[in-house]
């Protein structure tokens, strides 16, 4: 069983109206799809997390006409869920094909950002090859990684980029997380070949975000 991390940049005609607000909006910063049922009828119902400003979304979300219901329900001052009953759109339906075609699982959370989705996608290699040569061609994909399936840390760790994650596996090898520490923030910025000053800005960010995790802040 294999894995797939990619990004889907979708042409604008395709893409949802609140990805482009993600991208055109300075109030929106991150959104996650957790969970959704995407039934063959007309509705289908998704759980999101923003991070970002309440009341713009809010003012958004409500203008489209084919979200049936939304509720917003605040985390904290910087972010927010939306429990969403919406009617299918066709573009939707258009790239989802390759999916359904496909034996296939996606493993949330769908992750929108400036880039695209990034998403991880579980299967047999053979039907991840395919479902990589259905999608439209006006789809931008670009492949994060591909390899044996195991995500033991994964809820923690999914809120790390590939970059982050890199640096901390770096960082750990040499021994920066030892007790006694091994190895210097110098030490891991000679390894990777960049400046101490990015190794300690990604580690931080890194740090900060499975922490968060580790103790439901996020």
């Amino acid at each position: 069983m294999k894995y797939l991390d990619a990004t889907l940049d979708l042409p604008q005609e395709m893409r949802h109206p609140i990805e482009e607000f993600l991208r055109e909006s300075d109030s929106v910063e991150r959104i996650e799809i957790l969970a959704w049922n995407v039934t063959q009828g007309p509705v289908e119902y998704v759980l999101t997390r923003v991070d970002g400003a309440i009341e713009p979304y809010r003012e958004r979300i409500e203008s489209m006409e084919f979200i049936r219901d939304a509720t917003l329900s605040r985390i904290d001052e910087a972010s927010f869920y939306v429990y969403a009953c919406q009617e299918t759109r066709e573009p939707d339906e258009l790239w989802r094909q390759a999916f359904d075609r496909r034996n296939l699982v996606v493993v949330p959370p769908i992750v929108y950002d400036d880039a695209g989705a990034g998403m991880t996608i579980v299967g047999v290699p053979e039907d991840l090859r395919a479902l990589l040569a259905d999608l439209p061609d006006s789809i931008d994909v670009t492949v994060e990684e591909i390899s044996d399936y195991d995500r033991r840390h994964a809820t923690v760790a999914s809120g790390i980029t590939d970059r982050q994650l890199e640096v901390v596996e770096t960082a750990a090898e040499l021994g920066y997380y030892a007790v006694p520490r091994e190895a210097t923030l110098r030490d891991v910025a000679t390894a990777l070949d960049c400046s101490e000053s990015t190794v300690s800005d990604l580690l931080r960010k890194a740090e900060s975000s499975v922490m968060r995790r580790l103790v439901g802040a996020e």
